[in-house]
């Protein structure tokens, strides 16, 4: 069982695919909480290619480094990627300036779904605080 998080941007596609694909627009929102941060991001954004994304905690406590390999890209429409034995499913939906993101993951076995949607859910939240700000 996947589970979807979702955004509606009021934004152009392009802006919005941008902001979500460019490492340097990346360090700006991927983090699900004030006191974390991207201090570090990179991408390969190509069927084949990786991604990483340093998350760590802004007192240094904690850190770890989120990476995958893409599968699937069609610009503008879908991102896909494998990270370890997970899969994630990023839908760019366009209707005019307003773009619903969509993202649909596999979820891990430590943390409860809800406590793992509220994360990913606070993420995107940020980046559609970026892309608007931007």
């Amino acid at each position: 069982m996947q589970i979807s998080v979702s955004v509606t941007v009021s934004e152009p596609i392009q802006k919005v695919w941008e902001a979500y694909t460019s490492p340097e627009d990346v360090v700006h929102w991927n983090f699900a909480s004030d006191d974390w941060h991207c201090p570090k991001a990179s991408g390969d954004l190509r069927v084949g290619g990786s991604f990483s994304h340093r998350m760590e905690a802004k007192d240094g406590s904690f850190g770890f480094d989120f990476e995958g390999t893409y599968t699937n890209i069609v610009e503008n429409e879908l991102i896909e990627y494998s990270f370890g034995d997970r899969s994630a499913r990023i839908e760019f939906s366009s209707d005019g300036d307003q773009v619903k993101v969509e993202v649909m993951f596999d979820p891990e076995d430590e943390n409860s779904a809800e406590l793992q949607k509220a994360g990913w859910q606070a993420i995107l939240d940020n980046f559609a605080r970026h892309v608007s700000s931007k």
